[in-house]
């Protein structure tokens, strides 16, 4: 049986992947923020993970204004980093679990969960800067340590799903991970946020007490957290903070009872809060030990 045996949440600055593909991470600005990283990759290599599940959210380079699905699964061969404006990052493309991936789709879609299934499909750094921070440089002509399952997330246009309907989504992905009939070590990453906005009178806005009390809760009363409405995402973490209901999908889908293995906060990086935490099931800490 497969089973997802940890959860990452990570935000996914592009300014990050930058960094990172132009060497420039030892610079004093950049120090910081990818200190924070370290003992992450450590803890992933570890991990020896079959699988990523990686939960982000596209930014408008394959999804425009004539198609919004709220939920895409990726259930492509493959996806390669897809060009934004100045050529694709030069990171290795995504290699898919095919099989894992439709059964997880047909499972979704079974527990009334309308997923689009995407068939061919780019990734933007959305998803390759948490694949970076987590596993460290790897350029095109490298292959990730590990396969992914992408799913896409809207959260750029209006209405995004719920923080509740997120977490029941990480619930269902579970289920749908375990009744997997081959012996997989999933891990479940949530990306985005954390606080910022972009644009208009409260551009730069980074609330780090909303966000601190967000990490907070996610470990401690993941469900109560859920039920934030969007309009205190907007209120407290500015028109981007949104992204963060991404992070209910990789809560739900671990147990009630996990521990903080590893937390990251680190302002700013390009108008934007970083921020990053680890968790792991109890009872699959306790089976390692």
């Amino acid at each position: 049986m497969a089973r997802i045996t940890a959860g990452v949440g990570c935000s996914h600055v592009p300014a990050i992947g930058v960094a990172m593909d132009q060497g420039i991470t030892e610079q004093p600005y950049w120090v910081p923020v990818f200190e924070g990283f370290e003992k992450s990759r450590e803890w992933m290599k570890a991990q020896n993970a079959d699988v990523i599940f990686l939960v982000y959210n596209d930014h408008c380079t394959v999804f425009d204004a004539s198609c919004i699905p709220t939920f895409a699964l990726g259930c492509a061969p493959e996806f390669a980093p897809a060009d934004e404006g100045w050529g694709p990052r030069p990171v290795p493309v995504v290699k898919n679990h095919q099989v894992m991936a439709s059964h997880i789709a047909q499972s979704l879609i079974l527990d009334e969960f309308d997923i689009t299934i995407m068939n061919e499909m780019e990734v933007d750094h959305g998803l390759t800067v948490p694949m970076s921070v987590m596993f460290g440089d790897k350029g095109p002509d490298d292959e990730w340590p590990c396969l992914v399952i992408p799913l896409c997330v809207n959260v750029v246009q209006y209405p995004a799903p719920t923080g509740n309907r997120c977490y029941n989504l990480g619930k269902a992905i579970r289920r749908a991970v375990e009744s997997f009939d081959e012996d997989l070590n999933v891990v479940i990453f949530g990306t985005g946020g954390m606080s910022h906005q972009l644009q208009y009178k409260r551009a730069g806005l980074i609330n780090k007490e909303w966000d601190t009390q967000f990490l907070d809760r996610l470990t401690s009363d993941p469900v109560a957290l859920s039920q934030t409405p969007h309009v205190e995402y907007l209120r407290e973490a500015g028109s981007e903070g949104v992204e963060m209901v991404m992070w209910h999908v990789m809560r739900g889908a671990l147990d009630d009872d996990v521990t903080e293995v590893h937390r990251h906060y680190h302002v700013p990086a390009s108008n934007t809060a970083v921020g990053h935490i680890i968790l792991e099931n109890n009872k699959d800490r306790i089976a390692a030990e």
